[in-house]
């Protein structure tokens, strides 16, 4: 048996890590059967691994790039994870970013070096124009795709930048899964601490 739950570019990120996440978060799954539930924490240990793996990695992406690394988070201080966050980044990255300052640090700097054309912009205005109904003009049920005038909309130069800062968001989250897969590409994990999604172990399974 090792002591370690996995092996970051020759470095080993220890099982009691993964020990101290695991007592902070309880457990979602409300299984009775004794089997079901060995199962179930089984996964768990797997799905708190590639947490804690990625506040590793995060760390030493934060040092590299001259960030300073903030210091490694209590597990007991992990932060509630929005639903809109899981259904947009998976429960995996999210519950990541809810507990690693420094994955919420990189992912920061990530966003902030996108750069939105105008073009972008205006054609993601143009293109949802539902989403920019006026107040008066959503209280009267307007149809946006029917007979409207301009007035039932808000003017691009207001909505600009909210549109600008949401997709500069959409292209940092990209960036940052980029750098992940990338980065987790040499990890190394021990037995009952691979991904809880890899088909080499009987327990897998994959949902987000």
């Amino acid at each position: 048996m090792t002591e370690h739950a996995a092996v970051v570019r020759g470095r080993t990120v220890p099982k009691r890590r993964v020990d101290a996440l695991l007592a902070a978060v309880p457990a979602r799954d409300r299984e009775t059967r004794p089997e079901a539930l060995a199962r179930a924490e089984r996964q768990r240990r797997r799905w708190a691994t590639q947490v804690v793996v990625i506040d590793e990695l995060a760390q030493r992406a934060c040092a590299e790039r001259g960030l300073k690394p903030p210091a490694e988070v209590s597990p007991d201080q992990v932060l509630a994870v929005a639903e809109t966050d899981v259904a947009d980044l998976g429960s995996i990255v999210a519950a990541a970013l809810a507990h690693s300052p420094a994955a919420r640090l990189l992912l920061a700097e990530l966003e902030g070096e996108q750069e939105v054309a105008e073009e972008a912009v205006r054609d993601y205005y143009d293109r949802n124009r539902d989403r920019f109904l006026t107040a008066e003009a959503l209280r009267r049920g307007v149809d946006p795709f029917g007979r409207v005038s301009s007035e039932d909309f808000v003017p691009y130069g207001q909505a600009r930048a909210g549109v600008e800062r949401e997709l500069r968001q959409a292209a940092g989250r990209r960036a940052f899964f980029g750098w992940l897969d990338q980065a987790k590409a040499g990890v190394v994990y021990a037995v009952g601490h691979e991904h809880p999604g890899d088909p080499a172990h009987p327990d897998h399974e994959h949902r987000h």
